[in-house]
């Protein structure tokens, strides 16, 4: 066969040729910058904030600030978007060794950090803009005081101040980390920083407060994952000494399609809280300019496809090698440019929606108590009511669906390979989800709002049963049995950061007796006997915060105490019934202390409300501390049962063992054989023998009621129930 000519090319180095490199990237950024600020600029005119009315003699923040408020807030999201996705490159994506970064990761992790500089000082401009739009001043014209009392009183002011708070600390803490644990700490933090703004605005001025303020959060949580992890994946594409993208990319897939999920979720609550009709849509510039987004996400989802159904796939079948590499990264790039420029765009409309007026509510729909609830006070609350008035909650509806997908699609992964999975398990795991869907989306939700024996109800439901339920479930386990370990050996999947958490400090920590006893015991008292309570009440926000403690508390407090999962730290049978009667006493000591208040508590909050069939507020509250009282020893005594029961099933166990132990020549008693070993190689070495092995001198038995030193625990792909303190270690 005759060799090629000189100047023929094959189809894979003809690929390589053409791929973009680094030297394109600002051409590229400077692309989709410019796409930003168009789709910014068209929003606003449609919308109507870049020329709002004046009306002659009110204030007027003037065209400066009307302009810069803008401006620097999509400086803001972009600067977000491309911190969240360098730190998801660096730290999940791409592969690490022994927990360590590689170079290129941790070069990833330092342009984090000056993405998170950029996004400290547009939120420092976006306060001082927003300040003086609030107070109708000019540029110019507003004092640091002004603007750092703006700061301290209101909640937009507030908002942003954590946001400062918090990417400066990425800024600062992102030029030191070197570890995935690091880079992925520094990834929560920076998820966290996208919140504030969220829950302030037109989100907390909504018709349907649980819809808008919790709709709005996931949604710019999951498009900062979903598009800041596109452009991270593609810049390292573009780097010509980067690794092989195909590994990040297929990674990254995976959790795309959640984060799509997640950003059609929310974005069709948000709308929904905000407009009153459907014919909002095409009547409201708000409506069209939602449609314009629907498009645009139309238009990434048929992206997103074919990345998944055709890019991903070819990149699989390519060889590997550097002639593979140069196949595939051309091939990635072509459809993720195209891709994050469109994003771009989107982060320009969403900016410019978040600065326009949504529809007014419909003539006759105002109520006062809609204001402060979201809806208007309920009729009498009967059975009919209890089933009918739902309350939608996104928060709450998202973790049921994914904690219920998740666990479902693990049993389904073990019996498909071959493995059993208890469906006493499934049952009470099931169970729990659905005690969230009855107390924070059925009736229950409604009128907790409104008295204080039905929040009661849901308390002590969300703190001591339905942590019953979900730890007797056993998800950890059936995670670290379901998950497959990394391809790659030092590298961490889901499973190896799982092990990591259970092994870790914090972990440790908080699963100490000291710590989740008392966090459980007081929380009720900090909470109800001070004015917390009524604060929390308040806001939307409060009612998410409260929810998620009795949850997590409960959870963690019952997690060391009847739980079947590996726990960081191994809590003795007879410290755990100690344990649970201290708390059965002051859980019942809490609800008489209600029923015996004299006045009812945050009345700031109850009173505000005109309830014509509700006659004593007193009343309610002392029904309210029966409930306490009840929901918390019923539970608790039910729990003292499966207690005694794990304790006599362990006894078994360890019965059992011995019996082994004694039929492979041993006895009955395996402390008893070392203390007998080490007093036979005393006598030994006392009549001048040698040592019954070339070893260091016998170590001696362990003392009484000493402990024998844990050795490491399998990996809990056994169907032990108790997998023991930890499941392995993490990579």
């Amino acid at each position: 066969m005759a060799p090629p000519a000189q100047n023929q090319k094959s189809p894979l180095k003809e690929h390589h040729d053409d791929a973009p490199g680094t030297g394109r990237a600002p051409l590229f950024a400077a692309a989709a910058a410019a796409l930003c600020l168009i789709g910014l600029s068209l929003t606003l005119l449609l919308g109507g904030a870049a020329f709002p009315e004046v009306i002659p003699g009110l204030p007027d923040a003037g065209e400066a600030v009307r302009w810069g408020l803008p401006l620097a807030k999509v400086t803001m999201d972009a600067s977000a978007v491309v911190a969240i996705g360098l730190l998801l490159l660096a730290a999940v994506l791409l592969p690490s060794h022994k927990g360590r970064l590689s170079p290129q990761a941790t070069s990833y992790v330092r342009a984090a950090s000056w993405a998170g500089l950029v996004w400290a000082l547009a939120a420092v401009f976006t306060l001082y803009f927003q300040a003086a739009e609030f107070l109708a001043r000019k540029v110019g014209q507003i004092s640091v005081d002004e603007v750092t009392a703006y700061a301290g009183s209101v909640s937009g002011g507030i908002a942003l101040m954590f946001v400062v708070l918090l990417t400066t600390g990425i800024a600062l803490f992102g030029r030191t980390a070197t570890t995935a644990t690091g880079g992925l700490w520094l990834l929560v933090l920076a998820l966290a920083a996208t919140t504030p703004p969220a829950l302030t605005g037109h989100s907390a001025s909504s018709g349907s407060h649980e819809l808008a303020v919790t709709g709005l959060a996931l949604h710019v949580i999951s498009i900062s994952v979903w598009v800041g992890g596109v452009a991270a994946l593609t810049y390292h594409a573009l780097r010509r000494d980067a690794q092989d993208p195909s590994v990040a990319a297929n990674r990254f897939s995976r959790l795309a399609l959640w984060a799509y999920v997640g950003v059609a979720v929310s974005g069709a609550a948000s709308a929904l809280a905000r407009l009153y009709s459907i014919g909002d849509l095409v009547a409201t510039e708000y409506g069209l300019i939602i449609l314009v987004k629907v498009i645009l996400f139309g238009v990434l989802g048929a992206f997103g496809y074919m990345h998944r159904e055709f890019v991903f796939k070819r990149l699989e079948g390519a060889p590997q090698g550097p002639a593979g590499e140069a196949f595939r990264r051309p091939l990635f790039l072509r459809a993720a440019l195209a891709e994050v420029l469109i994003m771009a765009t989107v982060i320009g409309v969403s900016v410019g929606l978040g600065r326009t007026a949504p529809p007014p509510p419909l003539e006759g729909t105002v109520d006062p108590a809609a204001a402060i609830l979201g809806f208007p006070v309920p009729p009498p609350m009967t059975a009919q009511t209890l089933l009918t008035l739902w309350r939608p909650d996104l928060f709450f509806i998202m973790i049921v669906v994914v904690a219920g997908g998740l666990y479902a699609g693990a049993v389904v992964r073990l019996v498909r390979r071959g493995d059993s999975w208890p469906v006493g398990r499934t049952a009470a795991f099931a169970a729990g989800l659905l005690t969230i869907v009855v107390t924070q989306l059925t009736g229950f939700a409604t009128y907790s709002m409104v008295l204080f024996s039905t929040h009661m109800i849901q308390h002590m439901v969300l703190s001591m049963l339905t942590p019953i339920l979900l730890v007797l479930g056993a998800p950890i386990t059936l995670a670290l049995r379901a998950l497959k370990p990394a391809a790659r050996r030092g590298d961490r999947g889901p499973r190896e950061w799982l092990n990591l958490f259970l092994n870790s400090r914090f972990s440790k920590l908080v699963t100490h007796p000291a710590i989740a006893a008392p966090l459980f015991v007081f929380g009720p008292y900090a909470l109800y006997f001070t004015p917390l309570f009524g604060t929390l009440m308040n806001d939307h926000l409060g009612h998410l915060l409260m929810g998620v403690h009795f949850l997590l508390v409960g959870f963690l407090f019952y997690w060391i105490i009847v739980g079947v999962d590996p726990a960081p730290r191994k809590v003795p049978f007879l410290l755990r019934i100690l344990l649970l009667l201290v708390v059965m006493g002051f859980h019942a000591f809490f609800g008489i202390t209600i029923m015996m208040q004299s006045e009812p508590l945050a009345m700031d909050y109850y009173g505000q409300f005109d309830i014509p069939w509700l006659e004593d507020q007193a009343a309610d509250q002392y029904a309210g501390g029966g409930v306490a009282w009840a929901l918390g020893e019923i539970p608790t005594a039910l729990v003292m049962i499966a207690l005694v029961r794990q304790w006599s099933r362990d006894d078994e166990k360890q019965e059992r063992r011995r019996e082994r132990h004694s039929r492979r020549g041993g006895s009955d008693d395996a402390d008893m054989d070392a203390y007998n070993a080490y007093l036979a190689e005393l006598e030994r070495r006392s009549r001048g023998g040698a040592p019954a092995a070339a070893t260091a001198a016998p170590e001696a038995p362990p003392r009484t009621g000493e402990e024998p030193k844990a050795r490491s625990a399998p990996a809990a792909e056994s169907g032990d129930d108790d997998p023991g303190p930890a499941a392995g270690k993490g990579g």
